[in-house]
């Protein structure tokens, strides 16, 4: 349940690290701010007003004299920032509930009530910058307007503020540190999947951390060691081509030399398949690690390789959703077309061939109207020299590298081949490829 909310790369989760401790230790320190600082102070500042207006209530209970001393309180008052009112013959009104998470006015209400000794009313709400109370007095209701700075600290919000920016600055520096750090992983990522999918990759550079650049360091290590053990194997299958060539062309120029008779047609027959059988091992053992990739049009691609099978007398309905654009090895890919068009072709009446985006590559659909292949043999015959008729007659295929060949190119160049009943009722093949 957990995993579905955290982020998904190293970036987010890397961040996520650094801001949890310091969202952590912000509502710590604002807790204890507010426990050990905030509240104190207020409670001190509301204690001290509580007992300045008790003086004031004193003075006018014991002030007889005509005119009243009080009267001349109004300077003293000014420079406190408290403005009284006397509404003689007035009463409070029913009290408002007092409004909730308020600590200023839970503060307010409690010190008053130890310093006063009649009715009183707060309203904390109705002015922005001002705090109004009124007293129940016996001559009447006393009006007190006090300035809302006498009952709180500014350093409140300049705490606030000073926790909220440096923890903004901090986030930003983090961001930008762990984004250059991740750069070269995302680089590394990309050109292993580059290469991977027989592009190469020469502008490689390693950077980053120690652990990052040791990562690099092995995979450019295990890029060479690959591209020259590729580089070997198609020098040792280019000579024993050559090699195996060389006899059967003196093979043939000696048949050829003899009078042509049944047996001598059935050994020629047996060379052709000889140097047949010789191309497809050649074919699947080298792979296409020669051709460069390079930017293809998959429509115009599908359309050659549908008109090459229509030559050979495939009926083939082909239809490409808009132009798609693909960095693929030619050739290769178009002989893995014709090599599932070709097997389509040799069991069925009809192809159908789909191509269009989806999501984030291309899938090309090849459906036929033949006998198909059971659900437990369709991995199978991608396997190499594999075929299901056991019998290995020339007659209803090739050597039984055909699939194994094309799903490897397919594969190659990041994609996969899939293979799965088709509503036409035969074989429906499936190839994915990247965008």
């Amino acid at each position: 349940m957990i995993k579905r909310f955290l982020p998904q790369t190293l970036l987010g989760r890397s961040l996520m690290i650094i801001v949890m401790p310091l969202i952590l230790l912000q509502v710590v320190s604002a807790y204890i701010f507010y426990e050990r600082h905030w509240y104190t102070i207020t409670r001190h500042l509301a204690s001290s007003l509580a007992g300045e207006i008790g003086v004031i209530i004193h003075l006018m209970e014991t002030d007889t004299a005509t005119p009243p001393q009080t009267a001349h309180l109004g300077p003293v008052l000014g420079l406190l920032e408290i403005r009284t009112a006397l509404r003689k013959g007035e009463t409070l009104p029913p009290a408002l509930p007092a409004p909730r998470f308020s600590s200023l006015d839970a503060t307010l209400r409690h010190e008053l009530a130890a310093h006063l000794p009649y009715p009183f009313q707060i309203d904390t709400q109705s002015y922005d910058r001002e705090v109004a109370i009124d007293v129940q007095m016996p001559e009447g209701v006393l009006h007190i307007v006090v300035s809302r700075k006498r009952l709180f600290s500014s350093t409140t919000y300049i705490f606030i503020l000073w926790m909220v920016g440096v923890s903004l600055v901090l986030f930003a520096i983090a961001t930008v540190f762990m984004r250059n750090q991740v750069r070269p992983l995302r680089r590394l990522a990309i050109s292993a999947d580059r290469f991977g999918r027989g592009l190469d990759v020469p502008d490689f550079k390693q950077a980053g951390a120690l652990e990052v650049r040791q990562a690099a360091t092995a995979f450019t290590l295990m890029r060479e060691r690959i591209q020259r053990q590729i580089s070997q194997r198609t020098e040792m299958l280019a000579g024993v081509s050559h090699d195996l060539r060389t006899p059967l062309t003196r093979i043939k120029l000696q048949l050829a030399l003899m009078k042509d008779n049944p047996d001598i047609a059935n050994i020629r027959n047996d060379i052709n398949d000889m140097e047949t059988m010789l191309e497809g091992y050649l074919a699947f053992a080298r792979g296409e690690s020669g051709e460069n990739a390079v930017a293809v049009n998959l429509g115009a691609l599908l359309d050659e390789a549908a008109k090459a099978a229509r030559r050979e007398g495939a009926a083939i309905d082909l239809h490409v959703e808009g132009e798609m654009i693909l960095s693929l090895r030619r050739d290769a890919c178009k002989r893995a077309l014709a090599n599932f068009l070709s097997n389509s072709q040799r069991h069925a009446e009809h192809i159908s061939v789909r191509a269009g985006r989806r999501d984030d590559g291309v899938v090309i659909t090849i459906d036929d109207d033949g006998p198909g292949i059971p659900a437990d043999k369709r991995e199978d015959v991608f396997r190499p020299f594999y075929r299901l008729d056991t019998s290995r007659n020339r007659e209803t295929g090739g050597v039984g590298l055909g699939l194994a060949i094309s799903r490897d190119v397919i594969r190659g160049h990041g994609g996969d081949v899939t293979l799965d009943a088709s509503p036409l009722g035969g074989l429906r093949v499936q190839i994915r490829l990247p965008l």
